[in-house]
C-alpha cells in the first residue's frame, strides 16, 4: 500500500519462522463459545463459524486460502499465495492476478479462474454473505478471465487505492464443492479448500479436528516454509471460561493466551507450572492497543445525543476498577489507536489533519483537535464528585432532569438501559459501571446470556449497550467501513456495533484509503481518531501492553516473533512428546 515490501524477491522463508521446525504430532486448542457452521463467508452463522476455517486471527487459514498472503510482520504488505503474480497500474484502476499453476484443492482439483469467479459471484449476494465482501465488490465494474490463469478486476468510480489489497485477501472457494441454490445456508458438512488442512471430524458445537494434507500444494512456497507443523489440529469449545482453564490445567489443550491480569497473577499455582511442564511467557507486540469498551447502540434514540454519550463516558471509574479488580495491571485506552504513532491523543492536529477536517467544523471537539483531551481520571473512590457533576451538567444541557431521585429524559421518561454481556468477566465490569451510573439515577440492568443468544443479538443489533472489542492494526483501511462506516450501519451481521452513520467518519476513512504516502496516511488516521473520540461512541476500558501465554513445554516456537506478536501457525510440537 505504501513503500516497498520488507522481503526481497526470491526470499527463502519468513524471518519469524524456523524453516527446519519438526513436523508431526497433534496440537490441541481450547476456545470459548460454540459453532454451527463451516461456510465462512455467509451472514447466517457468521459469528459461529468453526475456528480455523478461514481468516482466523489466532490459527490462520487452515482450509480456505486467499490469492495473496498478508504478512503479520508488515503493515499493508501481501505476498503471493494462490496468485503467483499481480499487476496493477499506478492509479490502481484495475488489478489482475495470475494463478499459480500448482494450486490445488485438497481433492486434487486445480484451482481455476472459474473458482475465483464463482466465489465473487456468491459474494455479490446482498444479505447472503458478510457485508464487507459485497461492499468491496460493489466497487468493481467488471471481473473477467484473462488467458488460462488470469483474472482481472476493473474498478468503478467508487474504488480506492486499498481495493487491490482487499481483493487479494478474498478466499477462493471451489465451485464444485458448493451448491449455488443452498449456498446461503449454514452447513456442518466438511468443506473442501486449498489450505494445508482438511476437515477430519466435526462434533457440532463441541470440537472440530483438522488433518494435514500431505499433498498440500504450497508447502514449499517461501511464505509457507516453517508453518503448518502439526499432523492434526483439534479445536475444542468450552461454554464456561472456568471450565476452559481447568481443561488447560489437565492438559486437554496446550496453549492458553491470557488477557486477564488478575488471572495471570493468581491462577497458575498448579502442579504442572511448579514442575515446569507448563511454561509461562510474556511477548511484546507492535500493534496498537485496539478498541475495547462499552459500545452505545446509537440506533436507539436514548443515545442519539453526543452529550449523553460523553456524560456516560465520564462515569466509568477506571482507577477504582484497575486498583480493586486488576492489581493495577491495566492501562486506560485513550482513543482508537493507542500505543502507536497513529494515535491523535496528546498531539495537536497538524495542517494536513485540519485540512481534512475543515469540511466538518463540528465533528471534532476543540480539546481533541488541540491534543489536550485525555481519558477521564477519577479519584478512585467509585464516586468521584467532580466527574459526577460534569456528567450531570452535560445531561442537563441535553434536556435531562431529576425526578424522585431518577434521571428522566426530555419527554419525562426514566433514563434506563440494558448492558448485554457474554461471560462473567464482562458481567463484573458491567456491574461496577451499573453502580456508578445508579448514583445519578440512571437505571441499568446487566443481562448475561449464553454464547448462541449473544451472537444472535449482536448480529441483529438487538441491544442497548454491548461490551465488545476490535483488534487494531498499523494498517487500518477499508475494514473500518465495516466497523464505523455508514454503509454498514444497517447491515445485519456487520461489525458496526455502535450504528455509526457519520459523514465525517466516512470522509476520514476515504482519506485513509486514498493516501499515497505514509505522511498522508498517518494524518488521515489521526483525523479519523479525533472524530471517533469526539463522538464518544464507546466508553473505552483498558488494555495490557504485552501478551501473556501459558503453554505446555512440549510446544515450541521460534525465537523471533512478528510485529503483531504471538503467531501460532509457526509453533510446533517436540517430536516424541
Amino acid at each position: 500500500m505504501q513503500g516497498e515490501p520488507k522481503l526481497p524477491g526470491g526470499f527463502d522463508h519468513l524471518p519469524f519462522v524456523d524453516p527446519a521446525a519438526p513436523k508431526g504430532g497433534t496440537m490441541r486448542y481450547g476456545v470459548y463459545g460454540t459453532f454451527d457452521n463451516l461456510n465462512p463467508i455467509i451472514v447466517r452463522g457468521a459469528t459461529t463459524t468453526a475456528r480455523g476455517i478461514w481468516f482466523d486471527p489466532d490459527f490462520g487459514n487452515l482450509v480456505f486460502e486467499p490469492l495473496m498472503w498478508r504478512s503479520p510482520d508488515e503493515p499493508f504488505t501481501l505476498y503471493g499465495l494462490l496468485a503467483e503474480s499481480v499487476d496493477t497500474d499506478p492509479e490502481r484502476t484495475y488489478v489482475e492476478f495470475t494463478l499459480n499453476p500448482k494450486a490445488r484443492f485438497s481433492d486434487g482439483t486445480p484451482v481455476t479462474v472459474e473458482d475465483v469467479l464463482f466465489t465473487t459471484d456468491m459474494m455479490k449476494e446482498v444479505g447472503t454473505v458478510r457485508p464487507q465482501y459485497t461492499d468491496w465488490l460493489s466497487k468493481v465494474a467488471k471481473i473477467e478471465k484473462v488467458g488460462e490463469r488470469g483474472v482481472r478486476f476493473t474498478f468503478n468510480e467508487r474504488a480506492d487505492r486499498e481495493l487491490p489489497l482487499l481483493l487479494a485477501g478474498l478466499p477462493v472457494l471451489p465451485e464444485h464443492g458448493f451448491d449455488r441454490a443452498t449456498f446461503a445456508q449454514t452447513t456442518l458438512k466438511p468443506v473442501i479448500g486449498s489450505g494445508p488442512y482438511v476437515i477430519d471430524r466435526v462434533d457440532p458445537g463441541q470440537r472440530i479436528v483438522y488433518r494435514r494434507n500431505p499433498e498440500y500444494w504450497a508447502k514449499d512456497l517461501p511464505v509457507k516454509r516453517g508453518l503448518d507443523n502439526y499432523d492434526e489440529i483439534a479445536i475444542s469449545y468450552y461454554r464456561d471460561a472456568g471450565a476452559q482453564f481447568e481443561a488447560f490445567q489437565k492438559g486437554l489443550f496446550y496453549v492458553f493466551a491470557d488477557g486477564n491480569p488478575q488471572h495471570w497473577r493468581t491462577a497458575y499455582d498448579f502442579p504442572a507450572v511448579k514442575d515446569g511442564r507448563v511454561v509461562r511467557e510474556t511477548f511484546q507486540s507492535g500493534k496498537p492497543a485496539g478498541t475495547y469498551g462499552f459500545f452505545f447502540n446509537t440506533r436507539r434514540s436514548m443515545f442519539f445525543d453526543r452529550r449523553v454519550r460523553q456524560a456516560l463516558g465520564l462515569l466509568y471509574d477506571f482507577e477504582w476498577a484497575n486498583r480493586n479488580l486488576y492489581f493495577g495491571s491495566y492501562s486506560r485506552i485513550a482513543g482508537y489507536f493507542a500505543n502507536s504513532e497513529l494515535s491523535s491523543v496528546g498531539r495537536p492536529a497538524g495542517e494536513k489533519e485540519r485540512g481534512l477536517l475543515s469540511r466538518f467544523p463540528d465533528a471534532v471537539l476543540p480539546e481533541v483537535l488541540d491534543g489536550a483531551w485525555k481519558a477521564p481520571v477519577s479519584d478512585g473512590s467509585g464516586a468521584d464528585r467532580k466527574l459526577l457533576k460534569q456528567a450531570t451538567d452535560l445531561l442537563k444541557s441535553a434536556g435531562f432532569d431529576f425526578r424522585d431521585g431518577r434521571l428522566v429524559d426530555p419527554e419525562g421518561r426514566p433514563f434506563a438501559f440494558e448492558i448485554l454481556v457474554q461471560n462473567s468477566d464482562q458481567q463484573r465490569i458491567a456491574l461496577g459501571y451499573q453502580r456508578t451510573l445508579g448514583r445519578i439515577g440512571i437505571g441499568v440492568s446487566v443481562r448475561l446470556v449464553d454464547d448462541a443468544q449473544y451472537q444472535l443479538r449482536k448480529q441483529r443489533f438487538d441491544y442497548d449497550v454491548l461490551i465488545s472489542s476490535f483488534n487494531s492494526t498499523l494498517s487500518p483501511g477499508a475494514e473500518q467501513r465495516g466497523r464505523w462506516g455508514t454503509v454498514s450501519a444497517k447491515a445485519n451481521g456487520s461489525f458496526n456495533y455502535a450504528g455509526v452513520a457519520n459523514p465525517a467518519v466516512d470522509a476520514m476513512i476515504d482519506a485513509m484509503t486514498a493516501a499515497r504516502n505514509r505522511e498522508d496516511f498517518v494524518a488521515a488516521v489521526r483525523a479519523y481518531d479525533r472524530v471517533l473520540i469526539s463522538e464518544a461512541y464507546v466508553v473505552p476500558l483498558f488494555y495490557v501492553g504485552e501478551q501473556w501465554l501459558a503453554r505446555w513445554s512440549f510446544i515450541h516456537h521460534p525465537d523471533t516473533i512478528p510485529l503483531t506478536g504471538i503467531y501460532f501457525p509457526a509453533f510446533w510440537r517436540e517430536p516424541g512428546n
